[in-house]
């Protein structure tokens, strides 16, 4: 397990941001095992669908198992979701929070919104991380807010959020990006590993991603390339197996630790995989202590439609989405124009 003590100076929240005050999409459980425990869900990628990923994983965990998720988005001016769009109101859901599942690229927040996010891992919560949150920073080297960049070249943090606390920052991609589907495989010593509970025949449709998590880390599965975009397309041989998913911890200055699993993948596509989808959803459970809950049948269909849009071409999803175009049950996630 990954030991660090991080400094963080709190800094008074100065930015207004237009639609700060928006109610955000939340997804309450009835009950189940996480029953009385929040998730925050924080989606602002530019590629990857991560604004359909995370709200289907949300739904699922309120709606089987009794969580009370938040799903936060990267937002225009009118409250729009914009994919890779640096303002995502609501961060303040991170105060209550009792896990954040973290899937952006290249964010640079307001300086009010980046205090929410500093506020919650000075507690040493616990932190789920998905694709391209290993580089989910992009900040000027002049903000107080530089050291969670991607890269970051100081010493005290250096390579930033990505590395010092999911393990790993933006390394490249491991063989074609679109051309080529990923297995996962169990790492043999780690098969009885609770996030594993169940697991099998994981692929997964985004390329690979190079990845060499910081030690110590603890690697539950392999990325084969495949060669083909389909799941018994046969490995690339050119492309040995990588890290795909791990877990760590990282320790704040008060040595409260907070437990850490990242994957390299999660396009919206890829959760269309049970055994992807359901390592998740595990891995939620055991980042807020309830491994003991993890059940190898336990249900992890989706709730309501999904319609994952990634690599399904251009225009598919209706335009204008709001957050809470989104809530309850039944709403598709995501509309698909007619």
């Amino acid at each position: 397990m990954y030991s660090r003590v991080l400094s963080i100076t709190l800094v008074l929240a100065v930015n207004y941001t237009p639609t700060a005050n928006a109610q955000p999409l939340t997804y309450q459980g009835d009950a189940g095992p996480g029953k009385g425990k929040h998730i925050v869900f924080i989606a602002s990628d530019h590629e990857y669908r991560s604004e359909e990923t995370l709200p289907a994983l949300a739904r699922i965990l309120a709606k089987h198992h009794g969580y009370r998720c938040t799903v936060l988005f990267g937002v225009d001016e009118q409250g729009v979701i914009k994919p890779g769009q640096s303002n995502v109101p609501g961060l303040e859901a991170l105060e209550t929070a009792d896990l954040m599942v973290i899937f952006t690229r290249f964010q640079n927040w307001p300086e009010d919104q980046m205090q929410h996010f500093v506020s919650y891992l000075k507690r040493g919560a616990p932190i789920v991380g998905l694709r391209t949150a290993t580089h989910g920073f992009k900040i000027p080297s002049g903000s107080r807010f530089a050291e969670y960049s991607n890269g970051y070249g100081g010493d005290e943090f250096r390579d930033g959020f990505g590395r010092q606390i999911l393990g790993e920052k933006w390394a490249g991609h491991y063989g074609g990006n679109h051309r080529s589907s990923v297995r996962l495989d169990i790492v043999p010593d780690q098969s009885r590993h609770p996030i594993l509970r169940g697991v099998k025949e994981m692929w997964v449709q985004c390329g690979g991603y190079r990845a060499d998590p910081l030690e110590p880390s603890t690697v539950l599965a392999m990325a084969q390339p495949l060669v083909g975009m389909q799941p018994d397309s046969v490995a690339d041989p050119k492309m040995p197996p990588v890290a795909g998913a791990w877990t760590r911890s990282y320790q704040v200055a008060s040595g409260d630790e907070g437990r850490v699993f990242t994957s390299t993948y999660g396009a919206s596509n890829d959760i269309e995989n049970e055994g992807f989808r359901r390592m998740l959803i595990n891995a939620c459970f055991w980042a807020v202590g309830l491994e003991d809950e993890i059940k190898s049948d336990a249900d992890v269909s989706f709730v309501g439609p999904y319609n994952a849009t990634w690599r399904r071409g251009r225009g598919r999803r209706r335009p204008g989405l709001k957050p809470l175009d989104l809530a309850g049950w039944e709403t598709p996630i995501v509309p698909i124009q007619k």
